[in-house]
């Protein structure tokens, strides 16, 4: 069913931003799509000339940010759906992590998310309305070793967003952040990894061996549900993906709790 609404997808070359976008142009929507490579969208672009537009864009040059989405807005005359998409991994234990690398990791899936945010709230708060949808992830909630700056970004991801939507409700805007399990995306083909450190071998020939095949989404699966998700009058807040990623979630705040409970008297003392 199509609503008419104009989307603004970051990341849209590939993964995750290149199927969401192909979906919404076969709904008969329009979309801004930003990529680093506009000749990746060439096939696209053929195909929907008149509500596609693509614009190159690397999310950590800010004011190109601005100017992106100043361009949709101008050509299309509004913006609906906002997907904060753009991202990449740089995995390692933290003591292998290069202090550059966890910083550019950061310029991208945070500060690249944030000036998105920025950039469009104003166009969406004179609109009285609009969804901002934010790329968290398994690794937002669940910090895992070896997961590198990329949880640490992921953390960072949703604690702005949750701030965010606390913001700007009572402007009509709407707000939530998806939390992808393991999906069969290029996402492990742009990931980066720190120089390994042997004395990490061990545990993370564990972690490797703890993903399991059968736990990874086809992320093809997911089209429908975004759609369902922003045609939802009061979407949730945040919205997991795939069904593997619930019972880690559960287990993970069952721990959460049993800790603030076995330490509750220590944590009163420390009231004064």
């Amino acid at each position: 069913m199509s609503q008419d609404r104009v989307w603004f997808i970051t990341g849209a070359s590939r993964g995750f931003g290149r199927i969401w976008t192909e979906a919404a142009l076969k709904r008969g929507e329009r979309v801004a799509a930003t990529v680093r490579d506009p000749s990746s969208m060439k096939d696209l672009a053929s195909a929907y000339p008149d509500t596609l537009l693509v614009l190159t864009l690397d999310v950590t040059d800010r004011k190109a940010v601005f100017e992106a989405v100043g361009r949709a807005h101008d050509h299309f005359g509004r913006l609906d759906v906002v997907i904060c998409n753009a991202g990449y991994a740089y995995m390692g234990a933290v003591e292998e992590l290069d202090f550059a690398a966890a910083k550019a990791n950061f310029e991208t899936n945070v500060f690249g998310t944030l000036s998105v945010i920025q950039a469009v709230l104003p166009l969406l708060r004179a609109q009285g309305n609009g969804h901002i949808i934010t790329l968290s992830s398994i690794g937002g909630v669940v910090g895992f070793p070896t997961g590198g700056s990329y949880v640490a970004s992921k953390f960072a991801v949703e604690a702005f967003t949750e701030a965010l939507a606390g913001e700007v409700g009572s402007f009509g805007i709407k707000v939530t952040m998806l939390e992808p399990g393991s999906y069969a995306t290029s996402f492990r083909s742009s990931t980066t990894a720190a120089p390994a450190m042997v004395e990490y071998d061990t545990l993370r020939q564990s972690m490797r061996a703890g993903f399991k095949p059968e736990d990874t989404g086809n992320p093809l699966a997911t089209a429908d549900v975004i759609a369902r998700l922003v045609d939802t009058p009061e979407p949730p807040l945040r919205l997991v993906l795939g069904s593997t990623t619930i019972p880690v979630f559960r287990s993970a705040y069952e721990q959460r709790l049993k800790d603030w409970d076995e330490w509750t008297e220590l944590s009163n003392a420390a009231q004064g």
